[in-house]
Order: structure tokens, then C-alpha cells, then sequence
């Protein structure tokens, strides 16, 4: 699909409107975690999958639900635990008898499809850490394929398909560290914090009056049809070489620091791959999007290097023994790397 420039502009202003709303709605339910809310938005608008990460009681559950609930989706959630099993997530192949079998005759067994939750559009995989490796990578080819195969079949999953998984990370005991094929395959990686005094008041006052999820009177403003318009708009988002470059540019220096003069690059075990620039690329349009423009500045990048390169940047030993994280490499490297 391909528009003129003076169509998509319109274009971008009118379904505006329905993302403005969408996070209006959020940002009434889930209150002071507005970057949280914006990562989601851009993740329908790109198509992509979220890793929040965040301790008890942040509303990052919260923030999933409402979101299916707003965009007339179907929703699954899957609670991860230790005795999880793959065929837990995407089903089965199973005997399935018929009536006159059943009953003495001579009809044969066949085989039936009972396919897992995570046939739906979002799914919810809450805590996504307390499984172990094997289950996590049987969402490896729902991520990256949009398809799930059970047996000898191969089952297309419907559009939209996003994956939100939660995880905490102040528990070590009866947890997992995603595999990093699998941590590269989430477009985003929030980290969910505290609210400020100010929120957590309004939180207080909304939790003496809500007993339950449907006391939150929450009804769709988006559906799935004008989700999917969306991420075609998304793509017709015009990058100029320049800011092409300028994504480039970031990601080479978490692998080439020396270049760029970036000294806690000594801390980084490996770079991002070329998904991050993938990420730092769509995710930029979106950026753009929700800015109502139909080209991409170079601080639309800045604005979502965070989410984008957080989870794909690993820090070596001896940065951790120093508290070095990600996001102190991914600030210098914004730092250095100058605008175009």
C-alpha cells in the first residue's frame, strides 16, 4: 500500500484520535506508568512483542488486560510455572474417538487438533521466567513466524498477534533467564517502576472503589481491522538516509565502542544484532506516528533506543561486579554517536 504524502498526513490525524483515546483509557486504569502505556501503543502500531519486566504489584498485568480489552481482541493469559509444559502453550495431537467406536463399533480412532491459548491475539505470558527454557522457545516460531505448528501441521495464527510477557526480576529461585534467541525476538523491553507519590494516590482512591476488572467500565475504542490499517501506515513512514544512518551508527557502536569512544563499552559482552536496527527503525516511525508526522527525526530515534536495546546489549562480568547495566552503555552511546 502506497499513498501520497498529503493522504497518509490526513491519514495519521485521523486515526490519531483512536490511539489518543486508547492511551487516554490506559493511562486511566493504570496509573503512573506512562512510558509502560506509550511502549504498548507502539508495539500494536509495529506489530511487535513487549518484555515488561518489573516488581510485584506494578500493574503490568493490569496494563495487558486492559489493553485487549480496549481493542476488542481476543486475549489469552498464560500463568508460567515450573511444571509448565510446551503442549501447555500451543496444543496438541490427540485419539479422538467417535460415537459408534465408543459404543463397541468399528469406526476408527482419529486424530484430533486441540490447539493451546496461544491461538488468540494477545497473549499474556505472565512471568515468563518461572518456565523452563524448552517451554519458552515453544513460543520461539509463534514470535517470529506468526504460526504454530502442532504434529505434522502448521496452523497460521490470526492478525493482529502480540505476545506480552511479564517477568520479575528480584526472584532468582524457580526462574529461568529467557534464551537470548528468544529475549531478541521481543521488538520492546520495559522496565515498569514504581509511581510517584502523586500516582499512588489516585491508585489508592481507585482501589477503594473497584472490587473487580468489570467495575473499570472499560469498553473497546480500537478493533483489530483498524489495528492492522495502522501498522500498514506505520510502513509508509517515510526514513531518509541520514537517520538510516544514524540507526546504523547506534548499534555499530555497542559492538565497535572503540570507534565511537565509548568507555563502558569495555563493559559489553556482545552487541546488539541486526534486529535492534530493525527495532530502532520501525520503532521510530511509530515514534513519528504519534507525533503526527509522516517522517522520521533523528530524536524519534533517541526517544525509543531505550526499549529497543536494553535486552540486547549483555553486560559482561566485570560490569556487573561495577553495576554497569545496559542503560548506562545505551545513554554514552547516545551521548557520543552525535546527531545527524
Amino acid at each position: 500500500m502506497n499513498i501520497s504524502k498529503t493522504s497518509l498526513d490526513s491519514k495519521i490525524i485521523e486515526y490519531n484520535k483512536y490511539l489518543t483515546k486508547l492511551e487516554r483509557e490506559l493511562q486511566r486504569v493504570v496509573i503512573g506508568q506512562s512510558n509502560a502505556v506509550k511502549v504498548v501503543i507502539m508495539a500494536l502500531m509495529c506489530n511487535g512483542h513487549v518484555l515488561l519486566e518489573g516488581k510485584p504489584g506494578l500493574a503490568k498485568t493490569l496494563l495487558v488486560k486492559v489493553l485487549a480489552e480496549l481493542n476488542d481482541c481476543n486475549f489469552s493469559r498464560i500463568q508460567f510455572t515450573p511444571d509448565l509444559l510446551p503442549t501447555d502453550i500451543i496444543g496438541m495431537t490427540t485419539l479422538a474417538s467417535t460415537f459408534s467406536a465408543i459404543v463397541g463399533g468399528k469406526a476408527p480412532l482419529d486424530l484430533e487438533i486441540i490447539k493451546g491459548p496461544v491461538f488468540a491475539n494477545f497473549i499474556l505470558a505472565d512471568e515468563i521466567n518461572r518456565a523452563s527454557p524448552k517451554v519458552q522457545s515453544a513460543l520461539l516460531e509463534a514470535m517470529q513466524e506468526k504460526q504454530v505448528t502442532i504434529g505434522k501441521k502448521t496452523y497460521k495464527l490470526d492478525e493482529p498477534f502480540l505476545i506480552f510477557a511479564t517477568q520479575n526480576p528480584i526472584e532468582e529461585s524457580g526462574t529461568y533467564e529467557l534464551p537470548a534467541a528468544q529475549t531478541d525476538r521481543f521488538l520492546f523491553k520495559s522496565k515498569v517502576g514504581y509511581p510517584d507519590i502523586f500516582s499512588e494516590e489516585i491508585i489508592l482512591d481507585n482501589n477503594v472503589t473497584t472490587n473487580k476488572f468489570s467495575d473499570l467500565n472499560i469498553k473497546p475504542v480500537i478493533n483489530s481491522k483498524k489495528i492492522i490499517e495502522i501498522q500498514e501506515l506505520v510502513k509508509q513512514i517515510e526514513v531518509s538516509p541520514t537517520v538510516k544512518r544514524y540507526i546504523v551508527k547506534i548499534v555499530d557502536a555497542t559492538r565497535n565502542p572503540k570507534n565511537y569512544n565509548v568507555n563502558s563499552g569495555k563493559y559489553i559482552l556482545y552487541g546488539a544484532s541486526p534486529r535492534a536496527s530493525i527495532g530502532l527503525y520501525i520503532a521510530g516511525k511509530a515514534n513519528a506516528f504519534l507525533n503526527n508526522k509522516s517522517f522520521v527525526l533523528p530524536q524519534y530515534i533517541k526517544n525509543v533506543a531505550y526499549d529497543i536495546l536494553r535486552h540486547r546489549i549483555r553486560v559482561n562480568y566485570e560490569g556487573i561486579a561495577n553495576k554497569i547495566t545496559s542503560e548506562d552503555i545505551i545513554k554514552e552511546i547516545l551521548e557520543k554517536v552525535p546527531l545527524p
